[in-house]
């Protein structure tokens, strides 16, 4: 689910943190880093259950049209069609999202059901759910397309579920497009006859799991020694004039350039300059891109650049 990117953006996001509050230390660095990406795995799971929710909103919807004095035909005999969604029934009986939601107290729309409640009336009166009710087509991969369509078009770009998720945990407006595109890619691949969900690993292998803390610790522990080859670099700049997460970055990409044998060099200034893009100033990108072709040109000069294998494309 993370990508090399986005634990980069974690970490980056660890040291300034922590770098702004009174408890810089690597423990509480490591500390932040760890909940941080686990956050987002959270965030994963949360979107599940909201369409678990969604689903229990409709349920009761049905009910209640049933209940009425004046209740019509269609009232008394409603098309239960997305009530009993067959990749739904699978989510709403998983005994593997029960566990973990028991463990951790994940569906939060038990408390914050106004949100499941509006996307259900949303769904409702859509076009898309309308011809979903009448299609004569009714078998798992219709069902399946369905929801996956439903979460693309419908719930996935709701201004006000976006606004929430940002009142609740600043990161996960970072982490909600990659967990949309991972739900998305998870629903698609729940097979028909799976007796349970497979929920995905929050790393790609254990390379990826060791990186982001090398890169944290490793970028730490040599601050001193690349913010004075920053400055060396920069003229008539001092480290006090450069912006905060610029200072950052630099410092992770000569981690990178003389700590990671096996990231080549263009693949380190390419990422860092993505990720000044997004979330440094408009210049910050150009003044990086500068910088560091100047400290790479040192480090060849000295000898220090430490690459090997793919490192050396």
């Amino acid at each position: 689910m993370l990508t090399r990117r986005h634990i980069r953006t974690k970490v980056m996001q660890s040291i300034y943190a922590t770098k702004h509050s009174n408890q810089e230390s690597l423990k509480n660095e490591e500390k932040f880093l760890n909940k941080s990406m686990q956050d987002m795995l959270d965030l994963f799971i949360i979107n599940l259950n909201l369409l678990i929710n969604i689903q229990k909103h409709a349920s009761e919807y049905y009910k209640k049209g049933q209940k009425k004095h004046l209740a019509t035909a269609q009232d008394k005999s409603p098309n239960l069609k997305f009530v009993n969604n067959r990749l739904l029934e699978k989510l709403v009986n998983s005994k593997v999202l029960d566990k973990i939601n028991s463990q951790k107290k994940l569906d939060i729309w038990v408390f914050d059901d106004e949100y499941p409640d509006l996307l259900w009336k949303d769904i409702l009166k859509s076009e898309a759910y309308k011809l979903y009710l009448e299609s004569d087509v009714d078998h798992y991969d219709a069902d399946k397309n369905f929801i996956i369509e439903l979460y693309q078009n419908i719930i996935a770009p709701n201004d006000k579920l976006y606004d929430y998720f940002e009142d609740k945990k600043l990161t996960w407006i970072d982490d909600l497009p990659i967990v949309n595109t991972s739900i998305n890619r998870f629903l698609k691949f729940i097979p028909k006859h799976a007796k349970d969900l497979k929920l995905p690993d929050l790393f790609k292998n254990e390379d990826d799991r060791e990186f982001g803390l090398n890169l944290l610790r490793k970028s730490l522990l040599n601050e001193d020694d690349y913010s004075k080859d920053i400055v060396k670099n920069t003229q008539n700049w001092d480290k006090d004039r450069i912006a905060d997460l610029d200072y950052i970055l630099l410092i992770m990409a000569c981690t990178e350039f003389t700590k990671f044998p096996s990231i080549p060099i263009k693949v380190t200034i390419n990422e860092y300059l993505e990720i000044a893009k997004d979330y440094s100033t408009p210049k910050s990108s150009n003044f990086i891109n500068g910088l560091l072709d100047k400290i790479v040109k040192q480090y060849k000069n000295e000898d220090r650049l430490n690459k090997s294998g793919r490192g050396l494309i």
